[in-house]
């Protein structure tokens, strides 16, 4: 298989698993061991600029700086994974804090199914104020039920 194939497998794997890790990072441990961190970010202060839940960029960026560091000198297959998921934390910039929550006044007309799905799951998250009882969890999916209500209400 040439190389350039197994790279790109190698870098959709990455930003794909990212979906999952995220998932299981944010039930697990943003409301579970670490909901201190991730309590303002469900709760926040009147302007509120930076929260501590952004710390969470960096525990999540570790793993691609490694990655980075281990594969950067052969392009061995490291360096593609860190691709993957430093994709995965773009993906999710712009999908969670300035599609969503608007941290950046932009893409605020980002109307399609998609995109009335995501923010439509990502607000029945945020309805519960506290770290019991959440739901919807993942960034870049949504539960199929989401998608027929964006339809129904298009």
């Amino acid at each position: 298989m040439p190389t350039w194939i197994v790279n790109s497998l190698l870098v959709m794997s990455a930003f794909i698993s990212m979906e999952v890790v995220a998932w299981l990072a944010h039930k697990y441990i943003m409301h579970g061991l670490l909901w201190r961190l991730h309590k303002d970010h469900h709760q926040p202060a009147a302007g509120q600029m930076i929260e501590h839940n952004d710390s969470f960029f960096i525990i999540f960026a570790t793993p691609a700086i490694i990655c980075f560091y281990l594969g950067f000198d052969d392009f061995s297959f490291p360096f593609w994974i860190a691709i993957g998921i430093t994709l995965y934390g773009i993906a999710y910039f712009f999908i969670h804090d300035i599609f969503i929550h608007q941290r950046i006044k932009l893409l605020r007309n980002a109307n399609s199914l998609y995109f009335k799905a995501i923010r439509r799951a990502h607000k029945m998250h945020h309805k519960h104020l506290e770290k019991e009882n959440g739901e919807c969890f993942g960034m870049l999916w949504a539960p199929l039920k989401y998608f027929k209500d964006a339809k129904k209400n298009a």
